[in-house]
């Protein structure tokens, strides 16, 4: 398979597929493709599909596959920002945030993601669960606003306000921690807690939550301040 991504700040990803040849993506998430792409709907078992609804996607996902030649189709994202090619090995899985799955090659398996620590999953603001791509194969993901990559050393720590984190590989850990003194607490108007990121691996932050411009969004509606 062979990608582009076009678009700007409201991208697009048009895949270009041999013969005989799959992408998977979550439901209503193709945008256009040509007229040999043939859909089916699939859920791959109870527990997969369970996984899935936990992880914020629905429950089945459409398989496009390329009949009698090469095929195109194209999957555009449903919110302001960047979309981002990750490439998923069997020893490399990565963890992302809930809905940022878009689309992927058929050896990707989306499943779902505990926080080992519920305070993690409760307060650190990924939820407590989040989405886990393993498998063999290229994905896409949906970020919110723009994207900022750091590699982490072995222990190395990082603290990252809530919402902020779109992506990570598994070998990093992450919990929360409490903003330290009441009045930073109360008054700083960064929230009770950070999460706190402890390497070795990659760490994808973005610029624009979609929970945090909701609720700028929010406050400027009358009669909701």
């Amino acid at each position: 398979m062979k990608y582009e991504i076009q678009g700007g700040s409201m991208p697009v990803v048009i895949c270009h597929l041999d013969a005989g040849e799959t992408v998977v993506c979550e439901a209503g998430a193709m945008s256009w493709m040509s007229t040999n792409m043939q859909m089916q709907t699939a859920g791959g078992g109870f527990g997969r599909v369970l996984g899935r609804m936990f992880s914020g996607e629905a429950m089945f996902q459409n398989h496009y596959t390329a009949q009698g030649g090469p095929g195109m189709i194209a999957f555009a994202s449903k919110f302001p920002g960047e979309l981002k090619a990750v490439e998923v090995t069997p020893d490399k899985p990565v963890i992302c945030q809930k809905k940022a799955f878009l689309a992927s090659e058929k050896g990707v398996e989306l499943s779902v993601h505990f926080q080992k620590k519920v305070g993690t999953g409760f307060f650190g603001g990924e939820g407590f669960v989040m989405q886990r791509l393993s498998g063999s194969g290229m994905a896409f993901l949906e970020i919110d606003g723009s994207t900022v990559e750091y590699n982490l050393a072995p222990g190395q720590q990082m603290l990252v306000d809530t919402g902020y984190l779109a992506m990570m590989d598994a070998t990093v850990t992450m919990e929360i921690q409490k903003v330290a003194g009441v009045k930073n607490a109360l008054l700083g108007g960064e929230g009770l807690f950070n999460t706190l990121l402890t390497g070795p691996g990659r760490v994808v932050l973005q610029t624009m939550p979609i929970s945090g411009f909701a609720a700028m969004i929010a406050s400027l509606i009358p009669g909701k301040n």
